[in-house]
């Protein structure tokens, strides 16, 4: 009896060393979660998408947070009405507004008496209503005294280039043979003189832009006889920079009275033509050579002169006034057209001699056609 209580009794404590140890591990278990064992729940097999674990994510992401990318408007190219897609330029030959600088005989200033309207009389309505008139004025514009020891030797006084702007002539090519007649000091003075009247110029070593009122600008480069295209290429290169959208080569090329032109002037022409230059326009030869069309481009190789103040008789009158249309894209950023018109001209009003003050021959007169005979140009043509 004795034995069956110890028994009973020892089996208790050992039940309660259980009880209690259990509890006390159930306790470490869930220290510092606040839970006890009635709020566990119980486990489950099923797989979930944890929402929390997204939350912590984008908390703790140190990418910034990319916006979004706003929609560019395309901002539309001006579209020019059809009248304004035309831009048109007027050409001219070689111009010396003065007579040679050692002669006596003071033939162009004595005709002109100091009228500024008195030798472009003629054809100035004409160049005020282009948009542009470009000539080779070949005389430096100086009051130097030094000069050079050639066959004929031109100095311009300051005052006539009035002439010029009077008659609507905006822009002048000064790579010519005869800049030279009074040294470098002659050419400085005719740039500076140029550009306090206003008008434009160029030559192998500097380019000017001409701004249209319709807001398109034409470039224009100068090449003497002695210049190659390879000295005036990052000149044209320039022009572009600066937003010519038509670019005129001037060339003082070819050689004196003839009326072809020289396999060096073809040369020339075409390697600009090539290098994207729009229109070549040549002078120097002192006669009229055919007009050439080089892939879709024109080329005039010589205009001959047009008011020469250095000739006092002319053995050959006959000159040209020549008007090219720009025809441009509707954005106005290229040409993509040519029209021209053809006017032939005297460079006297009075035959025999030379009165300065050039004249548009009578329209179908045999004096017209052999203009146009020599520019290999019909009526067709224009």
């Amino acid at each position: 009896m004795k034995n069956t209580r110890i028994r009973q009794t020892l089996k208790l404590l050992l039940t309660t060393v259980l009880v209690a140890a259990m509890s006390a591990n159930i306790a470490a278990c869930n220290k510092g979660t606040g839970e006890t064992l009635d709020t566990i729940a119980p486990v489950s097999t099923d797989v979930e998408q944890s929402a929390a674990t997204t939350v912590v994510l984008e908390t703790v992401s140190s990418d910034p947070t990319p916006s979004a990318t706003p929609t560019v408007t395309p901002t539309p190219s001006p579209t020019l009405a059809p009248e304004d897609r035309v831009v048109t330029v007027s050409f001219a030959g070689d111009c010396t507004l003065t007579q040679d600088y050692r002669s006596g005989n003071k033939s162009f200033d004595k005709k002109v008496n100091g009228d500024m309207d008195y030798c472009f009389q003629n054809c100035a309505e004409m160049f005020k209503n282009d948009d542009m008139t470009l000539v080779n004025l070949e005389n430096p514009v100086t009051d130097k005294t030094s000069h050079k020891n050639n066959q004929y030797v031109f100095r311009m006084d300051a005052k006539n280039l009035e002439m010029l702007t009077r008659a609507g002539i905006e822009a002048v090519n000064i790579a010519n043979n005869h800049m030279m007649d009074f040294w470098e000091d002659g050419v400085k003075d005719t740039r500076k003189n140029l550009d306090d009247k206003g008008i434009l110029w160029s030559d192998d070593k500097y380019t000017s832009v001409f701004t249209t009122s319709k807001g398109i600008k034409i470039g224009m480069v100068g090449l003497g006889n002695d210049t190659n295209v390879s000295a005036v290429t990052g000149l044209i290169d320039d022009l572009r920079t600066q937003g010519a959208v038509i670019i005129i080569a001037s060339c003082h090329f070819g050689a004196e009275g003839v009326y072809e032109p020289t396999a060096r002037q073809k040369k020339i022409a075409h390697e600009l033509i090539d290098y994207g230059v729009d229109i070549v326009v040549g002078t120097h030869p002192h006669r009229l050579q055919p007009i050439e069309k080089y892939k879709d481009h024109y080329i005039f190789y010589s205009l001959s002169n047009f008011c020469f103040g250095g000739n006092y008789s002319l053995t050959d009158p006959d000159s040209v006034i020549i008007q090219c249309d720009f025809i441009m894209d509707e954005a106005g950023s290229k040409c993509v057209d040519y029209r021209l018109r053809i006017y032939p001209y005297s460079q006297t009003s009075t035959r025999p001699g030379n009165d300065f003050c050039p004249k548009p021959y009578a329209w179908e007169s045999e004096d017209y056609f052999r203009v146009m005979k020599r520019l290999e140009w019909a009526q067709g043509d224009e």
